[in-house]
């Protein structure tokens, strides 16, 4: 048989590329998405054949549903339904007063709904599973008011409110432009739109918002403004990225308090208030024409001239290539000094939020780069919106838990404005404001009062998780490291909690509330979604849900904090006292006598320090801490922020989530391998085969580093011996209290045996060394001998 003389080839045309986005969830035509929160509501207008389904995300979430027409009496056969509920749950969230529904209240009145004698639908109770849905046909027009209604969640109870998730099918599919714009945050004052691949101009006046939106997402857009003022003067000093850079320490600006924006006379010319994407470009100039001619495309429109069109009558010289902020551009500066950029973050509907310092003259452009990925190789465009600097819009970023899960902006935890009268220096953490340092005393005398006296501070960030139902004991069990069939009821563990290749989801803390009860205290809303997610894979009967808005919480730490708590706790004969309370133990008690506010006491923290933690409604936060800071200030009591919390806890060898452990460590290799009783737990638990297998087998150990130089360590620091990197630095500090320059660092088993010298790489590693030693580890008490006590 004769060879071919033709070469084999891949039968068939080219395959598309298979990219996954998740963040990019589409639903199909004439569906529609909303998420109802809980103590929340959520109103859609209705019409005749279209189908509603609301699911009970986390269960036990109870569900009230009002309809009415044009005449606005209420009649829920307007979604094919008997009434069977007095709307009790939906009156007493519209009489809280939540600023969150305004607009519903508006709604309401505008509409003369008749909630006198409402006639609603309540589905779903405390022993809804997690996952149900309830469908409902709409049988004619009128509008529908979704509500998940919860009461205040008792500190020892269970009874949080949790989100539903509510899907409209419409019968009759709405044609849509595809620039589908978000509401606007207020009544606007400009509404403008900045066409694909063009920009405009436009005036905001000092003291005014402005909102640069990414109508569908993945679009790019410059950003220059001037002051008017200087204009009129003849001088155009744009905003300048360089100038902003230095002032503010950092790539691009974000709300809080390195926030603006500079031209080169360093004058701020606006503040960034909130951010919905979190990524954006202030390094290149905007795409220009002789960008375009150098790889090949001359003549390309471009973001410098489009500028130039757009300022040619507001007396600014046109210039080759504009300086500006690049909102969305998704840049960065690699390891190498390289500059690098991929398809921007921003989903459909981001937004910039800025306020005017000054009267400014601006420009904004929809990017026309299609010749890379900078805008998701689909230009689409831009729309900008002012708002009166009457309105008052709060600092905030947005944070999703998944890719698919709807943003959240950040938020003040209850005791914000306890904390807000001691200090402005707050930073986001998780999804909330918290205090980082405090003017009055500073870190180093915030830390020495935690080491010697008594500090207040807020942990409220921290995720909570109510954990009941006959199979919780055994969900936990499974899930966690720790041996939950001999935790107490009264009682708190603390766990790591593992993938099954033994990667770290979290760590945390466990409290017995009950024999089928428990709370769940950890880091990050996944480790909440890995418990929900492996019940629902086992078929457990067990409720996991979010108490995270339920409960917030300080902590009082230092030698001194159990003479402060004595004097203001109060425990039933059936709790113990604080005087009595023991370590890892809590109890249920009130602040401020019999009738004082309900709390749960533990006596935890995170400083290596005697100390406790104060659980409480939101409602009661500000009573709480008054009357703990009242009591604490014959004590030293001094308010403490994320920067001395920091070194404290470096002190005292506890690990913090992204800098000791990942998904890619395991307990051991975190140094908390005592959370893991591979020897004496005689069941099966998640990860268990993989942390017998790296047990036997480490790779790295989590050790402690005294450094002889006074040079910062930190994150991400490199240790060698000789050449060869072995190691890590995972955190680094100078301790006041050793007087000497420490660091966590983990390392490669074979140079981590206590007395290896070590030596820390700066600069490019080689050329900059510190010489570092392999220390016992924790540092300070190693023995626990302080929160013991």
């Amino acid at each position: 048989m004769s060879q071919s003389p033709y070469p084999a080839v891949l039968s068939g045309p080219p395959r598309p590329s298979l990219i996954l986005r998740p963040g990019q969830v589409s639903l199909p035509p004439g569906v529609e998405r909303y998420t109802v929160q809980g103590n929340g509501a959520v109103l859609i207008d209705v019409e005749a054949g279209d189908s509603v389904s609301v699911t009970n995300v986390e269960g036990g979430q109870p569900c009230e549903l009002l309809a009415w027409d044009k005449s606005g009496i209420t009649d829920p056969g307007i979604f094919g339904e008997r009434s069977n509920s007095n709307a009790a749950g939906i009156k007493a969230l519209l009489a809280e007063g939540d600023d969150s529904l305004a607009a519903l209240r508006l709604n309401l009145e505008c509409g003369n709904v008749q909630l006198d004698q409402p006639k609603a639908v309540r589905v779903f109770g405390g022993a809804t599973p997690a996952g149900v849905e309830q469908s409902f046909s709409v049988q004619r027009d009128g509008a529908l008011l979704i509500a998940a209604p919860g009461g205040p969640m008792l500190v020892d109870g269970h009874n949080t409110t949790t989100p539903l998730t509510v899907l409209v099918r419409r019968a009759t599919i709405r044609l849509k432009n595809r620039s589908q714009l978000p509401d606007p945050l207020a009544d606007p004052v400009l509404d403008l739109r900045v066409h694909s691949a063009t920009a405009e101009s436009y005036f905001v006046k000092a003291g005014d918002y402005l909102q640069i939106i990414d109508v569908d997402g993945r679009q790019c857009t410059d950003f220059q403004c001037f002051s008017a003022r200087k204009l009129d003067k003849g001088s155009d000093l744009p905003l300048d990225v360089t100038t902003t850079r230095t002032l503010m320490g950092a790539a691009y600006p974000m709300p809080g308090l390195h926030s603006k924006y500079y031209d080169q006379d360093m004058e701020p010319l606006v503040e960034v208030v909130q951010d919905t994407c979190g990524r954006h470009d202030a390094f290149a100039l905007a795409c220009a024409a002789k960008y375009y001619d150098d790889i090949g495309y001359p003549g390309h429109v471009n973001c410098s001239e489009n500028f130039n069109k757009a300022l040619a009558d507001k007396g600014v010289t046109p210039r080759a290539g504009w300086m500006a902020i690049n909102f969305f551009f998704n840049t960065a500066i690699d390891a190498h000094g390289v500059m690098v950029s991929d398809e921007p973050w921003s989903r459909p509907g981001d937004y910039v939020l800025l306020r005017a310092l000054t009267d400014i003259v601006c420009v904004s452009s929809a990017c026309p780069d299609d010749t890379t990925p900078s805008n998701g190789w689909d230009l689409t465009d831009i729309h900008v919106r002012s708002y009166s600097g009457q309105h008052k819009f709060s600092r905030a970023i947005a944070r999703r838990m998944k890719p698919d899960s709807e943003p959240k902006m950040t938020r003040e935890t209850a005791f914000h404005s306890s904390f807000a009268k001691h200090t402005r220096d707050f930073v986001e953490y998780r999804g909330y404001w918290l205090a980082n340092s405090f003017a009055k005393e500073g870190p180093i005398a915030e830390y020495w009062a935690c080491r010697q006296d008594a500090v207040i501070m807020d942990l409220s960030p921290l995720r909570k998780f109510e954990v009941t139902g006959p199979d919780a004991e055994a969900l936990l069990q499974y899930t966690l490291t720790r041996d939950v069939k001999r935790l107490g009821v009264g009682q708190v563990v603390y766990t790591a909690m593992c993938y099954e290749h033994g990667g770290m989801i979290d760590d945390g803390t466990l409290l017995r509330l009950g024999k089928d009860n428990f709370r769940w205290v950890g880091g990050d809303d996944l480790s909440g979604e890995w418990l929900r997610d492996t019940a629902k894979k086992l078929g457990l009967n067990v409720l996991v849900r979010s108490s995270t808005d339920q409960m917030h919480n300080i902590a009082v730490q230092g030698p001194k904090s159990r003479d402060i708590l004595k004097e203001v706790v109060w425990t039933s004969p059936v709790q113990p006292s604080i005087g009595e309370l023991e370590w890892f133990r809590f109890a249920v008690a009130r602040i401020g006598g019999g009738n004082g506010v309900p709390v749960v006491v533990s006596r935890t923290g995170y400083t290596g320090e005697l100390g406790y933690e104060i659980w409480c409604h939101p409602r009661d936060a500000e009573k709480v801490f008054d009357t703990v800071w009242e009591a604490g200030q014959p004590h030293g009591l001094k308010p403490m922020g994320l920067q001395a919390l920091d070194m404290v806890r470096i002190e005292a060898g506890l690990i913090f989530a992204g800098y000791e452990f990942s998904d890619q460590t395991d307990p051991f290799g975190a140094g908390i391998g005592f959370t893991v009783p591979l020897k004496t737990k005689a069941d099966d638990f998640i990860g268990r085969d993989a942390l017998i297998r790296r047990k036997e087998h480490p790779q790295h150990k989590l050790v402690g580093l005294d450094i002889d130089a006074n040079v910062a360590v930190g994150h991400g620091d490199c240790v060698h011996v000789g050449r060869a990197q072995i190691g890590v630095v995972t955190s680094g500090m100078r301790s006041p209290v050793l007087g000497k320059n420490i660091a966590l660092a983990r390392l490669d088993v074979t140079h981590a045996e206590i007395g290896t010298e070590v030596e820390i790489g700066k600069l490019d590693g080689h050329a900059k060394r510190l010489p570092a030693r392999v220390v016992a580890f924790a540092h300070y008490d190693p023995q626990k001998t302080k929160p013991r006590s």
